[in-house]
């Protein structure tokens, strides 16, 4: 059975396709620009530019050291959390499917707590490799649980989400129970768990940036198999793609790409299953084009969000609830909208 797009719309031209990937590509240029530009203290477009170049000492001063690298975040997080939705919603053929199945954001947050707690580190460039590693491994463990239980019972992809689910809802309850005996940790996580770019630096930017560039290449190496994934495995196979093969880049991918996204970002929700509908929608099953148009939308959302927070909501928003605001009616829609698949 095909997997179906959650908002049916005939499928563009190459041409078509091509020129909407481009108008992403300049509204999130545009988008950039606003959030160097706009927060506590607002440049013009001369000190923007001064800025860059370092010929104003203050408007550099904020610019590097505070809204390139926050911005540098936003993109790379947000282009994760989009890519990792499109793979995860392929892998599980579940249109509701959110990439932090497998239990990746769960495995990122003990990571982080290990680094509080455990280790006494404070900011968010110590602790975010901790929160990295744990995502990969719970995601490892959470594809390795759930492919073996798929292959005894038979149960298919549906067999991969409630694996995953189990897993998230075991390492979370970890979680709060080493939070529950530290109060000064637990104030620190609550920071990081609502999901904000507020005072990431460039540490957390060149940390975050292999893991994900790594994951984006990945999913581009995969996308073939994908098209055939999301016939189902038995017509992936006889059209020759190598199912265990595909799903097993695919499971990595995901770890990779949420992984770094939510230990540098928190855990954003909506982006990762609200976009991949959108670029489904817009551009069409080809898993090439939604991944590339993924990469546009996915930090246009998480920019936005950060930018309304910044100056529309007095005392800044974190990015996490915004999103939350915005992806809310979204969600409703596609509950509505969308059909559950099983393998």
């Amino acid at each position: 059975m095909p997997f179906p797009a959650a908002l049916p719309r005939p499928a563009r031209t190459a041409r078509g396709r091509t020129l909407t990937i481009i108008a992403a590509a300049i509204a999130l240029g545009l988008i950039v620009i606003a959030s160097l530009a706009f927060g506590a203290r607002d440049l013009t477009p001369a000190e923007l530019w001064h800025g860059l170049t370092r010929t104003d000492p203050i408007a550099a001063a904020v610019l590097w050291d505070q809204r390139v690298p926050r911005t540098a975040v936003g993109l790379l997080a947000g282009a994760g959390l989009a890519v990792a939705g499109v793979l995860m919603q392929t892998l599980t053929r579940n249109p509701l499917a959110d990439p932090r199945i497998f239990g990746v954001a769960a495995g990122a947050g003990l990571g982080v707590v290990i680094g509080l707690s455990v280790l006494g580190l404070t900011g968010i460039g110590q602790y975010v490799w901790l929160g990295i590693a744990g995502a990969l491994a719970a995601g490892l463990v959470g594809y390795a649980v759930s492919t073996v239980a798929a292959k005894n019972t038979g149960g298919g992809t549906v067999t991969y989400a409630l694996c995953g689910a189990a897993l998230d809802a075991s390492l979370s309850a970890i979680v709060y129970a080493v939070l529950a005996t530290d109060v000064h940790s637990f104030d620190q996580y609550r920071f990081w768990a609502v999901g904000s770019l507020a005072g990431r630096d460039a540490e957390v930017a060149w940390g975050m940036a292999p893991f994900l560039l790594g994951g984006i290449a990945l999913a581009l190496l995969a996308a073939r198999g994908l098209d055939g994934l999301q016939l189902g495995a038995e017509a992936a196979a006889g059209l020759g793609h190598r199912v265990g093969l595909t799903r097993a880049i695919a499971a990595i991918t995901v770890a990779l790409l949420t992984g770094a996204a939510v230990a540098a970002a928190g855990p954003i929700g909506f982006i990762g299953l609200a976009i991949p509908h959108l670029a489904r929608w817009t551009v069409g099953a080809a898993h090439r084009s939604q991944i590339a148009l993924s990469l546009m939308l996915g930090p246009c959302m998480l920019l936005t969000a950060d930018v309304i927070g910044r100056v529309i909501v007095p005392g800044e928003a974190p990015a996490g609830i915004i999103c939350a605001v915005i992806g809310a009616p979204l969600l409703i829609i596609l509950v509505r909208r969308a059909r559950t698949v099983t393998a």
